[in-house]
């Protein structure tokens, strides 16, 4: 309906915004594959593997869980800005997975039987060879257990930024431990990221909660009570009806 959606110049803005982002990240993902590349050609880097990347992959904070997070979460978004948000940062994360992946095969595909057992990497070794699988720091195989996907906007959006924050916490604990630049650079590359999605995050629960009760958020889901209309500009001040399918009313004004 028209009104109802957002302003025409803050549509273009944010179209704008959107664009440089996924422009920005796409050079730095070129750049980082680039080195990556390089890298690979120049042999083993040396590093104990055990100590390094494969939490990245697998571990509960890694990026195999923030790619089928943000991807399956985004089926139940009502938003239109903030399901492409999801996708575009899942679809992302994929490609963090693909260099996380060749790192870690980097490390490990020249070590001798003497450096698999010296690094800690031995029982790995023992059940993939070097292949590549996607499991903790610990050992621990990677399970959806790890990730959720509510089906609620704001539950799923404050799952992703604490997800963010805890995978840039593991990256600056690997680059405690790491010494290798052409190991850390990417890292670094790949620990901005997570910054930037949380911001994006950020900027997309805003949108959700503009089309919500500011007087509270929580008196309805609006993926699954109602179906809620297109919209990101602020809604009117009682956009669905006042009560949910569990009985619960929103405040009055």
């Amino acid at each position: 309906m028209k009104g109802e959606g957002m302003p025409s110049g803050n549509a273009h803005m944010y179209r704008q915004l959107n664009g440089r982002r996924l422009l920005t990240g796409m050079v730095l993902a070129i750049l980082t594959l680039g080195l990556i590349v390089i890298d690979l050609g120049m042999g083993s880097s040396g590093i104990g593997p055990g100590e390094v990347v494969d939490a990245l992959l697998g571990g509960p904070d890694g990026e195999l869980g923030a790619s089928m997070r943000y991807l399956n979460q985004r089926y139940a978004m009502p938003y239109k800005e903030c399901k492409g948000i999801l996708t575009d940062i899942g679809t992302e994360e994929l490609a963090h997975m693909e260099m996380i992946s060749s790192i870690l095969y980097q490390l490990t595909r020249n070590l001798t039987p003497e450096q698999i057992r010296e690094g800690g990497f031995d029982a790995y070794f023992v059940d993939h060879t070097t292949g590549i699988y996607p499991q903790s720091a610990a050992g621990i195989p990677w399970s959806a257990a790890t990730f959720q996907s509510k089906g609620d906007p704001i539950t799923d959006l404050f799952e992703d930024m604490a997800a963010e924050q805890k995978a840039r916490s593991t990256y600056d604990n690997l680059l405690r431990l790491i010494d290798d630049p052409d190991v850390r650079e990417p890292l670094k590359f790949l620990r901005e990221r997570e910054v930037v999605h949380f911001q994006r995050f950020g900027d997309a629960l805003s949108v959700v909660q503009s089309n919500l009760d500011a007087k509270n958020y929580y008196a309805w889901n609006p993926a699954f009570d109602v179906r809620p209309r297109e919209r990101s500009a602020p809604a009117p001040s009682r956009p669905y009806p006042m009560q949910n399918r569990n009985g619960i009313t929103a405040p009055r004004e």
